[in-house]
């Protein structure tokens, strides 16, 4: 059976998938071809079916429910930490609601986090990877950073306005769930079952082996330093990705259920039916 896989072209995604990428478990009659793009296309591929087994936000899954299944393994969450809005200059939260905000995309987790905390607020999608740079050059008022931008945002000079998993888990007592692998439903409930394991032990290999997975993963670190690098991965690729555990679960329900509440989500998805594979 040929599965592809669509993840992100970065280094915690680098690091999960080192395992099946390079070989290093038994995966049976399975094989596996990853496609790396960013993660608002995959968001928009996985409404179309196009992968097998996909990376999408947590935000984008009640739109995919009925094609794909949540896996219990391969998620990232933000243990009091998550995505931020930085802009380059001192403003307030209040002041941020008047601005232009870069987001990198509307189907992602950041962008309902942020509609969560800050109400309606005028947006301006652009690629993950631009927003720090046109907020440090003043072409945004502010930018919503994901993705190793977390921890360099200081270095090149944003100040920060909100940390968006810190805000979350003050009114939650929750991490916040960002994104999730999903399995396509039509492959069969068995087959889902083998592919969510095999992405589990390519988790849990990356996490007994990390000098191997880290050096695998850095090629896809845009510049950033080795220990940055090994920061990154390690915030968003620890035990909480190989089982999000039954606070993890309860989060993603929560967060679908907060959505639904300001109209992000669809009114007819059920959070409480919510179930993984692998659960």
């Amino acid at each position: 059976m040929a599965i592809r896989i669509g993840h992100s072209p970065d280094p915690d995604d680098a690091f999960m998938f080192y395992a099946l990428t390079n070989g290093q478990i038994d995966t049976q009659e399975r094989t596996y071809e990853h496609v790396l793009v960013d993660i608002d296309t995959l968001n928009d591929a996985a409404q179309e079916g196009t992968f097998e087994v996909s990376a999408v936000s947590i935000h984008t899954f009640p739109k995919i429910s009925e094609t794909y299944a949540l896996m219990n393994c391969g998620a990232s969450m933000g243990e009091g930490y998550g995505p931020i809005l930085v802009s380059n200059k001192e403003i307030s939260l209040e002041e941020v609601k008047n601005c232009e905000i870069a987001i990198p995309g509307k189907s992602t987790s950041s962008y309902l986090a942020l509609v969560m905390a800050l109400g309606e607020v005028s947006v301006n999608e652009v690629p993950f990877d631009k927003i720090l740079p046109g907020v440090i050059e003043g072409r945004f008022d502010a930018g919503l950073i994901i993705h190793e931008g977390q921890l360099t945002w200081k270095d090149q000079g944003a100040h920060l306005i909100i940390d968006l998993g810190v805000w979350w888990n003050e009114e939650t007592g929750l991490p916040l769930p960002l994104g999730g692998n999903v399995v396509r439903r039509d492959l069969g409930e068995d087959a889902c079952i083998s592919i969510s394991r095999d992405i589990e032990k390519s988790i849990e290999f990356s996490l007994n082996n990390p000098e191997l997975a880290l050096d695998f993963s850095r090629q896809w670190g845009r510049g950033i330093d080795e220990k940055t690098n090994e920061e990154f991965v390690r915030m968003y690729v620890n035990e909480r990705t190989l089982d999000f555990g039954e606070d993890g679960r309860e989060a993603v329900r929560l967060f679908l259920e907060r959505g639904k509440e300001i109209g992000l989500v669809s009114s007819k998805f059920e959070p409480g039916e919510l179930r993984f594979v692998g659960e």
